[in-house]
């Protein structure tokens, strides 16, 4: 297998944490976002152009959430995933909410406060930045006060839903996302920052930026 990403997508990195906690082999595949060529090829195996895109065999697969239950469903014994009907939509559930209200909102913050002035775009919006406190903190309130009452998102340990969730919280540094009110999703997010597959896929990203 082939997984096509890039150290900046945080939708990548869920895909690479994954294959990385449940040990998959994976050829990990750096797309240059910044060459036509390989925006070209990137084209010709997603019609949205983006990334991450999981390459088995003559099977093609892109959307990070699908490309984390894929690997998990090909992994006998793993418990990221779980098969029983409740427990699994559970796990979707909050899967889901990461991608469609969490990410977003944190991504307000890293494109304003980091991606523009890496890509010579000029200086963070004001509007836009107020835009996402307002939507952060919606969004960061119902996962704190999701997360007082227990250690992981889902169940008893860790699921899908914590590695989801937590891809994007990669921007916290470099987009300066006031996470300081939210402390039991602080201390979950610590938690996360201590599994091998994070430190790993932090380390590969740090070499590859280098």
């Amino acid at each position: 297998m082939r997984l096509y990403h890039h150290p900046i997508s945080s939708n990548a990195r869920r895909a690479v944490m994954t294959a990385h906690h449940l040990q998959q082999p994976v050829e990990l595949v750096l797309l240059d976002l910044s060459s036509s060529e390989q925006r070209k090829h990137l084209l010709s195996l997603n019609p949205n152009e983006k990334i991450p895109v999981l390459v088995d065999g003559d099977f093609i697969l892109w959307e990070s959430c699908a490309i984390m239950q894929y690997l998990a469903d090909k992994t006998p014994g793993q418990t990221v995933y779980p098969a029983e009907l409740q427990a699994r939509a559970d796990v979707n559930r909050w899967m889901f909410w990461s991608a469609q209200h969490l990410t977003p909102a944190i991504s307000i913050f890293y494109w304003e406060n980091f991606i523009k002035g890496l890509i010579g775009a000029g200086q963070p919006d004001p509007l836009e930045l107020k835009r996402g406190a307002v939507d952060l903190e919606a969004v960061a309130t119902v996962l704190d006060g999701h997360l007082a009452r227990r250690q992981w998102v889902c169940g008893d340990g860790l699921t899908l839903a914590d590695l989801a969730i937590a891809a994007p919280l990669m921007a916290t540094g470099p987009g300066r996302v006031p996470l300081a009110p939210y402390r039991h999703l602080q201390a979950w997010f610590s938690r996360m920052q201590e599994l091998e597959a994070w430190r790993q896929t932090e380390l590969e990203e740090e070499l590859m930026v280098a």
